[in-house]
């Protein structure tokens, strides 16, 4: 069974800083506390096509495995490895991130896409985040009977990772936008 859910956001902010706060999401180490979730982010390759203007990033993120502590126990393992490609089109204003895990494949398959654009009611000012994520959880004899709920589980969790996520968004987008003005919010 697969459990899809999609979710978007409004940030109050133009496209530009919104992406460049993506960018800076995982670098700030105020965010450390809030993202405790992810463990670590390395740049694996960029390249920008000289004749479309996009530029092209994969990402490695390593993260604690999703789920219930006593599904990682049946597994062996505390953390996963995912990789995130994105691609900027900064002349169409969007910014579109795939993310999937590479291992645990065997227990859990998970998919996320990220998009931003100018959002259509105030597109000079406002982006929106559209979000789908798929988490499939692969019965094993000893979890056929669970498989449901950890999935649901799993979902709770993401969710509550993605409002995380959002959080430090809108902080990183209020510096920013301090920054652009000459204002520093940090004491």
């Amino acid at each position: 069974m697969v459990r899809a859910y999609s979710q978007e956001h409004t940030y109050k902010h133009p496209w530009e800083r919104v992406t460049a706060a993506s960018w800076r999401k995982f670098a700030d180490p105020e965010n450390k506390r809030t993202l405790s979730h992810i463990l670590e982010v390395d740049t694996l390759n960029h390249r920008l096509d000289p004749s479309s203007g996009k530029l092209y990033t994969t990402r490695a993120i390593t993260i604690h495995a999703p789920g219930p502590w006593f599904v990682r126990k049946i597994i062996g393992q505390d953390i996963c490895h995912c990789v995130e490609s994105t691609v900027v089109n900064a002349q169409s204003r969007s910014m579109q991130l795939a993310t999937r895990n590479i291992s645990l494949q065997k227990f859990i398959e998970v998919e996320e896409k990220i998009r931003y654009e100018p959002h259509p009611a105030n597109p000079i000012d406002w982006t929106i985040c559209k979000q789908e994520t798929s988490i499939r959880i692969k019965p094993l004899s000893t979890l056929a009977s669970m498989a449901e709920k950890i999935e649901q589980r799993c979902v709770d969790r993401f969710q509550q990772n993605s409002a995380k996520g959002r959080e430090v968004m809108e902080r990183i987008c209020k510096y920013l936008e301090a920054e652009s003005r000459g204002i520093s919010l940090r004491s």
